[in-house]
């Protein structure tokens, strides 16, 4: 069994001297005890502080000056965020409208082209041959408006060419009057020296064009002017019934 030791009262006197002895070569070896007292003071400053665990002011000041800064920052980067969603938005939205009408207009262009080639094929088309028939004696017509627009009918009818008798007077009456040797002097055509000419005032590089055989190669003479024109606005607008203008 192992043996209680006592401390006596002469144990704790010896202890204590060995303390004091102990302090004060402390102090000596520091440069006294007017040194000392500074160094206590800071040590116990800075442990009453880790002991509260207290921020400063200054510290106080220092953070919520870096948390503004940090909110306008993340303010900024937001804004410049969404302006350029905005812009590549808007950019994407051009982008699609541009692709629309470019369609829009290729469909467009198509179908004119489709539409002119249809015309093309039908006025080209030529009918099943027919039994001849004994030949009948010349049809006459009258020197007049009415007899030249009647026999340009006739012709235009044998040449698969479109036109009414109420288009072919309307556009006559507009153009000249009904007068075969009225000759346009002032448009942009008369100052490039080709100056339109006749019932339905046609050019010379028109007329040669669009001129039906079998009417004389003449620009005023009134049937082959006619057939003419209305051969050109076939090709143009569909038939000189579509037309209410100058064309």
């Amino acid at each position: 069994m192992p043996r209680t030791i006592r401390i006596t009262r002469s144990h704790k006197l010896a202890a204590a001297v060995l303390v004091a002895a102990g302090s004060v070569t402390a102090i000596t070896a520091t440069g006294g005890q007017s040194e000392a007292q500074p160094t206590a003071a800071t040590s116990s400053a800075t442990a009453g502080k880790a002991a509260t665990g207290a921020p400063t002011a200054q510290e106080i000041a220092a953070e919520k000056a870096a948390a503004e800064s940090a909110a306008k920052k993340a303010a900024a980067d937001a804004a410049a965020a969404k302006k350029v969603a905005a812009d590549r938005k808007a950019a994407a939205a051009k982008a699609v409208a541009e692709r629309k009408a470019e369609a829009k207009k290729a469909a467009e262009k198509a179908r004119s082209e489709k539409q002119a080639a249809n015309r093309s094929t039908e006025r080209k088309a030529v009918a099943a041959p027919k039994k001849a028939a004994p030949k009948a004696a010349p049809k006459k017509y009258a020197n007049n408006l009415d007899g030249w627009i009647r026999e340009s009918l006739d012709i235009m009818k044998k040449k698969n060419i479109p036109g009414s008798y109420e288009g072919l007077h309307r556009n006559i009456m507009r153009e000249s009057s009904g007068n075969p040797n009225a000759v346009n002097d002032w448009d942009i055509n008369a100052r490039n020296g080709i100056p339109s000419k006749g019932l339905l005032q046609v050019i010379q590089p028109t007329f040669d064009a669009y001129h039906v055989k079998g009417t004389p190669k003449k620009l005023t003479d009134p049937v082959a002017n006619i057939t003419a024109a209305a051969n050109y606005a076939a090709d143009r607008y569909g038939s000189i019934d579509n037309v209410d203008s100058a064309y």
